[in-house]
């Protein structure tokens, strides 16, 4: 009698996220550093009428977010759009839209410690700036390292922090501006006042009303957006994804009008637009206003100025910490996915006993290491050269979710199929998503942002030599 020798279950990613935690991870994709410090120089170049720029944007973003959303909810797997690229659209589009996404987040994993070593030194500047982005570093990959439910966990609390400190700054602006406490400068007339709403025609000399200042922030705005698409990241190791992923991204499109579009009225009411500069937020400059505010705590005088500089440097350390949190996630799940599909090293897809894609954690984790020493090393134009690669990736990934939605969509309807989940305005939707993000590559070439644009063409050349050589390699060994 032969016996044989039963193999142990392949390990596959753990469904560790709970309704709570896609929650909130699909909102702090929405609030990031790009709310708290990247509002001034969009502030700049369109005034008040950046609130419209963003309540646009956001739409669009919602766009896009629920044509991923149908697809992730029919089919809940890693690796996300690259996944569906590579099944609806081809092999070639799989490769590009995984490797393209990987980069992005290699990338902004990379200004994003950088940017968290600042913010230690506020507080501790005789810290150097190595030190503290290589403690954080190690900490966050040991996170990620542990299992899923202590990432999403970890961005839980991240996010949190984010939300409490934003209602906390609309509430306390609303009572200033209602009891009158902001001073003789809060008023709701500073959003007209100054030249209108729309106060800046970037094309005309003298500075007068128009809608090319609005056009050109337009640009920046939508970067501040980066990150929403991590919802379909999560569609692996979301517990119950047909409830959760279409939950969280209906709630997106309202929380984006509350914390984005709400917190700018009031602050652009607190104080005069023409106050902002692009080094500065409307955050910090409202606050910078209050300077008279003091009140005694345990016996000793608290100036308010100084305890919102402090509060500040919280929220902004806090959302550095969870897009990089986020970043060292994205990272390992799409460098799985794609050594799933062969479109990357197949060791790359072993999970260690928690489940968690170790190898691509700890290889992703090595390139963002390179790239911190690079930034210690390279000059100023070169790291400037390396974020302009992110906004060129960002928008590829973004017009390739909705091209390959357009794909998915007539799949399932050749075969007569209904999906769980549609989204708004099938295919209306997806053309205004592709003509809006090619009036962005377009306005980009006339706004000083030429660099993003030229790379893109460059970066996909670049990308299909690689894919050449890779299937060439593939095929001569077999």
């Amino acid at each position: 009698m032969k016996h044989t020798i039963e193999q142990p279950p392949a390990r596959k990613l753990e469904r560790g996220l709970q309704n709570r935690h896609i929650q909130l991870i699909a909102l702090g994709g929405a609030i990031g550093t790009g709310l708290f410090l990247g509002i001034g120089p969009a502030a700049v170049l369109a005034g008040p009428s950046v609130i419209l720029g963003y309540a646009v944007a956001g739409l669009i973003a919602f766009f896009i977010m629920r044509q991923l959303g149908e697809m992730v909810v029919e089919e809940p797997v890693s690796g996300s759009f690259s996944h569906f690229a590579y099944k609806y659209w081809g092999t070639f589009a799989g490769f590009a839209s995984g490797w393209n996404y990987w980069v992005l987040y290699i990338l902004v994993s990379m200004s994003e410690l950088t940017a968290i070593g600042i913010y230690v030194q506020f507080w501790w500047p005789e810290i150097p700036l190595w030190a503290s982005s290589l403690f954080f570093f190690l900490t966050i990959n040991a996170l990620n390292l542990s299992s899923v439910k202590v990432y999403g966990e970890a961005e839980f609390w991240f996010s949190i922090v984010k939300v409490v400190a934003i209602i906390a700054m609309i509430i306390f602006g609303g009572y200033l501006l209602i009891s009158g406490n902001g001073g003789t400068q809060a008023s709701i007339s500073n959003l007209w006042n100054d030249g209108g709403f729309f106060p800046k025609g970037l094309l005309q000399s003298n500075g007068a009303g128009g809608y090319q200042g609005l056009l050109a922030a337009l640009a920046l705005i939508m970067f501040s957006f980066g990150g929403l698409e991590l919802i379909g990241i999560t569609a692996a190791e979301a517990d119950k994804p047909e409830k959760t992923i279409p939950r969280a991204t209906n709630q997106v499109i309202y929380r984006i009008l509350i914390f984005y579009v709400g917190a700018l009225i009031i602050l652009f009411a607190l104080s005069p637009w023409k106050g902002i500069t692009t080094e500065s937020s409307p955050f910090v400059t409202v606050f910078e206003s209050l300077k008279g505010f003091e009140f005694t705590l345990f016996g000793k005088t608290v100036y308010f100025t100084s305890l919102i500089a402090n509060a500040l440097n919280l929220i902004v350390l806090t959302a550095a910490l969870s897009v990089y949190n986020s970043c060292v996630y994205s990272n390992s799940r799409m460098l799985y996915g794609l050594a799933e599909q062969g479109n990357a090293p197949a060791f790359l897809s072993r999970l260690n006993k928690n489940h968690v894609p170790v190898l691509a954690t700890i290889v992703s984790g090595l390139f963002v290491a390179v790239c911190i020493i690079i930034n210690k090393l390279m000059p100023e134009n070169a790291l400037h050269a390396l974020m302009s690669l992110v906004v060129s990736a960002l928008i590829i990934n973004w017009l390739m979710i909705s091209v390959v939605h357009m794909k998915f969509r007539k799949h399932y309807k050749n075969g007569l199929a209904k999906t769980k989940f549609p989204s708004f305005l099938y295919p209306l939707s997806n053309y205004i998503c592709l003509i809006f993000l090619t009036g962005i590559l377009i306005l980009m070439l006339f706004t000083g942002m030429k660099l993003p644009v030229i790379l893109i063409p460059i970066w996909l050349i670049f990308l299909f030599i690689c894919f050449y050589v890779i299937k060439k390699s593939k095929n001569e060994t077999r």
